[in-house]
């Protein structure tokens, strides 16, 4: 008997999302994985369960693993399997690092509340050359960020990352700049960013950061 896999649907998306993050067309991953085209298109858009030899296909034409594709390490850290062989750090240009965070997702905000350093998951996007985010008012991303004095704000950093665990790189975005709190008159302005949180519930704060300083760093791997 064949073996099969389990979570189907789960598993196209995840095929599609490593085939765009490579700029592959599904053509050149179907030849790269020697499948066929329209197998690979049912795959992306149904709830497809392909037997795990076509699975070990495309994770290597991906340059991931099985395991990573069936979401074996959705609950596990990233960065568990090691550095690459002959890895290479670089700095990025602010162009560079922009680019890398302009399709918005998930960042990190790292700020000082009253225990001590805190860092906090955000949903955000790059809007207009800033960060925008939705939080709840009244938790810490509000209360914690607020000097008091009118058009005073808190720094803050964001930090944004991507690790590629099957080939040992990765680069990580860091922003620093001012946490404004978008007002009643500029909220029109923040909601047409489209960022919607993850976590769900009353977030009707937006709060803005306009970079002040911008630096990132890639790991490459040596050929």
């Amino acid at each position: 008997m064949t073996e099969r896999t389990t979570a189907p649907g789960d598993l196209g998306r995840r095929v599609a999302r490593r085939r765009e993050s490579l700029g592959l067309t599904r053509t050149q991953l179907a030849e790269r994985a020697e499948i066929d085209p329209g197998y690979l298109e049912y795959l992306e858009e149904t709830a497809a369960s392909p037997a795990i030899d076509t699975v070990r296909k495309l994770a290597t034409a991906l340059g991931t693993s099985a395991e990573d594709l069936l979401g074996g390490m959705m609950d596990l850290p990233p960065g568990r399997h090691g550095p690459a062989p002959r890895p290479r750090l670089e700095k990025l240009e602010t162009g560079e690092c922009l680019r890398l965070i302009a399709p918005g997702g998930v960042g990190r905000v790292a700020f000082d509340e009253p225990g001590g350093p805190a860092i906090l998951p955000v949903n955000y996007v790059l809007h207009k050359g800033a960060v925008i985010f939705r939080t709840a008012f009244g938790g810490p991303l509000d209360d914690n960020l607020r000097t008091g004095v009118r058009g005073v704000e808190f720094k803050v950093a964001f930090e944004v990352d991507r690790i590629d665990d099957a080939c040992g790189e990765g680069w990580s975005v860091l922003l620093r700049g001012g946490a404004h709190h978008v007002s009643e008159d500029e909220l029109a302005e923040a909601a047409a960013s489209g960022v919607r949180p993850w976590a769900g519930g009353e977030r009707a704060l937006y709060v803005r950061i306009v970079p002040a300083e911008i630096s990132g760093r890639r790991i490459r791997r040596l050929p």
